[in-house]
């Protein structure tokens, strides 16, 4: 209980220090993993029907955007996936593939969880159109990447706020052919500055599924934070490895659209080296990955109809129907390619068309100039209700820490990468074994707050 209460302790002075930010915190030096370990690690793939998935599709075809902290793709396992890229930043390389932020790693480990390709034995990048036997394979390893590099969690340096950068970053990937935006990133208001308005309602009528990550309890998100509060989002929470709602890698809100693992994941670095990881920022990829793997077996369906598969098909879990916790489900990719699903007329998670029509009256519902500032969304918006957080089995271990945190923090609304990274654990390429990582740095986010893990 001390280890948990002092992990606690850590997030909360790194909402303090960084304006809620969920930082990496590493948990131990690097050890050395053989390539083939990290492929062995990646149980989604089996557990959740990933799999069985492609037998019917891979991606190909499908370009999802990754808004992140910059996505490097010039890693083994990356190589090939990254058709373009910008910086909506103003503090980050032209393509947006150098890392930035308070999280530089973040985007890459998205990325490679969900369209990494692996790479052949030698270390050479697997051929194109193919998977190589070792490394990270992502849910769509044959999908096309767009990276949109954002500075979040920390003063940007070049000053555009998350008011400029968000609405910026969403428009640039549904000009520039995305039919699926990742956005691993959340905040700890469940409002959105008015400038994000026009952005999502944009992607919603250019037809693009955004997924977005729940949040995490660990880092002081107990209810879910914007954008995955945004109605038409698909919110993925997260998963523990018995298919249970994370206690601290997950959060709750009605707004959660399905569930899916966030805990012992793995992913690759900038440098290319490996990392294991924990957050709602990670379940997310793989879910976006699945609506990559259904635009590419169906081009023509529309978005309101890949969600509603993606939904339709989860396995209830807790409450029956749908619930705060678990949303509609856990995933199930196998079933969301290969069962019969009959066709709505309507997002089951609703519009930002319709609720713009309700809640903002005197701003005009077509997409136009992002006004600038960030401003709260009406007092009329109902609060999101309140839930049980689930506690672990059999564990003694659970207390009321969290709770503190959102009480102290619950009015900002900066937005943080790691809606999903709470800590991460380096792992090595077997190229690296017997090197001394301990003391290495430029991997996570400098001057963070190391805890142990309990």
């Amino acid at each position: 209980m001390l280890r948990r209460a002092a992990r606690l302790l850590a997030a909360v002075v790194a909402a303090c220090a960084s304006v809620a930010l969920a930082g990496i915190t590493l948990l131990a030096p690097a050890v050395p993993a053989h390539a083939d370990s990290i492929r062995d690690g990646e149980y989604w793939l089996s557990e959740y029907g990933i799999q069985k998935a492609w037998d019917v599709s891979k991606g190909a075809g499908v370009t999802v955007a990754v808004i992140d902290s910059g996505v490097n793709g010039g890693i083994p396992d990356l190589k090939g996936a990254v058709a373009g890229g910008t910086d909506a930043s103003g503090a980050g390389q032209a393509d947006g593939q150098g890392p930035i932020g308070s999280e530089p790693v973040h985007g890459t480990l998205v990325a490679t969880v969900l369209a990494g390709r692996g790479h052949n034995p030698d270390g050479s990048p697997a051929a194109s159109g193919s998977v190589g036997s070792d490394g990270i394979v992502g849910v769509a390893p044959q999908a096309q990447l767009l990276t949109v590099s954002t500075w979040l969690g920390s003063p940007n340096p070049a000053g555009r706020t998350d008011a400029d950068q968000i609405p910026a970053a969403v428009r640039w990937a549904v000009d520039h052919g995305a039919k699926v935006i990742n956005m691993s990133l959340g905040s700890s208001s469940p409002d959105w500055p008015s400038s994000w308005d026009d952005a999502f309602l944009y992607a919603e009528q250019k037809d693009v599924v955004v997924v977005a990550a729940a949040g995490n309890r660990a880092a002081g998100n107990i209810q879910v934070g914007a954008p995955a509060t945004i109605p038409g989002v698909l919110t993925v929470a997260g998963l523990d490895r018995q298919e249970h709602a994370s206690v601290d890698a997950s959060s709750q809100g009605v707004s959660i659209g399905v569930s899916a693992p966030a805990e012992q994941l793995l992913g690759g670095l900038p440098d290319g080296n490996y990392a294991q990881w924990e957050g709602s920022s990670g379940a997310t990829p793989i879910v976006a990955g699945v609506a990559a793997l259904i635009r590419a077996k169906w081009p023509q369906m529309s978005a309101k109809q890949v969600i509603n598969r993606i939904v339709s098909t989860a396995k209830d879990a807790g409450a029956p129907g749908h619930d705060p916790i678990y949303g509609y489900g856990v995933l199930d990719a196998g079933a969301a390619l290969t069962a019969n699903v009959p066709e709505t007329t309507a997002n089951p998670l609703g519009s930002i068309a319709d609720w713009i029509r309700v809640h903002r009256r005197s701003a005009p519902a077509t997409p136009g100039p992002s006004p600038t500032g960030p401003a709260k969304a009406p007092a009329e918006d109902t609060p999101l209700p309140e839930a049980s957080v689930p506690v672990p089995a059999a564990s003694a271990d659970a207390n009321p820490w969290p709770a503190v945190v959102v009480l102290g923090f619950g009015g900002l609304i900066a937005v943080i990468l790691g809606g999903g990274t709470w800590h991460v654990l380096r792992l090595r390429r077997a190229a690296d074994a017997g090197a001394d990582g301990g003391g290495e740095t430029g991997d996570g986010a400098e001057g963070e707050p190391s805890a142990e893990k309990s």
